[in-house]
């Protein structure tokens, strides 16, 4: 197959466009193992300055299709990469060198009186003219940026909390817990406790080889990152922009790049967004090598076999778990399955995923519910 590969000379011609700010800006420090910096901003991967939480230059923002759900916090990710280097295509996983960093900042929309909303439009979120790039603080209330470090022995995760001024990230190596009170469009209001993981707790989603229990990546693969993305140079697809940028080699012939579905477009196929929420919410568990092996539940993207997918699969263990429902999934009736059970409790006992959240994704929910009813046959 023909590999189409840009040298990474380009890079910083290309990183020069996405500098959010026009003062002078220190570059990307990246620390050893032991010696991680308390302050977010000592990296330089993102700072805020005049008001404005932004990348560095050569800190290039990204997306996903479909995106983990946590108790609806929007999130700006980013990476950088060393000069001269770059991660080597793998339809599974992509190599990423040894100085890597990849940033995830979790944020908030707020409104005026400063009550944190519950919404999917990120319009308001970022500074105007700068989509994608900036965000505005005047509108947004920042939770945490976590950072996976690309090591010569492997991923570090570091986990920084941000104070109450907005001004700065310390690190948190025990995590962090915040009241808050969620309110959507209605005026309803829900409280939660927004988490933030210790730094072990991280392995629990990014080390999803059970075996191997080592942390890696688990948004920026090939089938999250293939879509478009509105950067401040105009509208590209992430992969082919990280190949422009020297960030991505060896990349096939873009028609055979896989792509998950945005669970949210309703223009798509039902299946193919349901697959794609549960691929990234609960797959990184349930695959023949995750945490969740035991179970005999498989809801990764690639797994073809309807039994091992849920349908009409008795649980290993029943009980509070199963909410005392007999399959994962009972065609034509998600009252009756299990995995409707899990997703929609918040019992510490029996949701699911696990980490990760304490209130109920109602419109992820909703849409595992729809594609349940839609299935045709029986379990009797």
């Amino acid at each position: 197959m023909r590999k189409m590969i840009w040298g990474a000379v380009l890079a910083p011609i290309f990183a020069a466009a996405l500098s959010g700010c026009d003062a002078p800006r220190q570059q990307v420090t990246v620390y050893e193992r032991d010696a991680v910096p308390e302050r977010l901003s000592d990296w330089h991967i993102v700072e805020v300055i005049d008001g404005e939480l932004t990348p560095n230059s050569g800190v290039t923002p990204y997306d996903l299709n479909t995106a983990l759900f946590t108790d609806y916090a929007h999130k700006l990710r980013t990476v950088w990469m060393p000069a001269g280097t770059s991660a080597k295509y793998g339809d599974e996983r992509f190599d990423y060198p040894v100085g890597t960093v990849l940033s995830k900042t979790f944020y908030y929309p707020k409104d005026a009186s400063g009550a944190v909303l519950r919404t999917d439009d990120y319009r308001n979120d970022y500074v105007e003219g700068r989509a994608g790039e900036a965000l505005d603080l005047d509108n947004v209330r920042l939770m945490e940026t976590r950072l996976l470090v690309k090591r010569a022995d492997g991923w570090q995760a570091l986990p920084y909390v941000w104070n109450a001024e907005q001004t700065e990230a310390t690190l948190e190596i025990a995590g962090d817990a915040s009241r808050l009170q969620l309110v959507s469009a209605a005026g309803d209001s829900s409280a939660f406790t927004y988490v933030v993981p210790d730094a072990n707790q991280c392995a629990g989603c990014h080390a999803d080889n059970h075996t191997e229990k080592s942390i890696k990546p688990l948004g920026p693969r090939a089938r999250h990152l293939n879509k478009d993305y509105a950067y401040a140079s105009g509208v590209q697809n992430q992969l082919l922009h990280w190949q422009q940028i020297g960030y991505l080699s060896d990349m096939p012939e873009f028609a055979a790049i896989p792509r998950n579905a945005d669970y949210a477009d309703t223009g798509l196929p039902l299946e193919e967004r349901a697959r794609a929420y549960l691929d990234i919410n609960c797959g990184h568990c349930h695959n023949p090598s995750g945490a969740a092996d035991t179970s005999g539940l498989m809801l990764a993207h690639n797994e073809e076999d309807r039994r091992r997918l849920g349908l009409c699969k008795p649980p290993v263990a029943a009980g509070t778990g199963s909410g005392n429902r007999l399959f994962a999934i009972v065609p034509g009736e998600p009252d009756k399955s299990i995995l409707n059970f899990r997703v929609e409790s918040t019992d510490p006992g029996a949701m699911m995923p696990e980490l990760g959240r304490s209130l109920v994704h109602e419109e992820g929910t909703a849409l595992l519910r729809e594609w349940i009813a839609s299935m045709p046959g029986s379990c009797s």
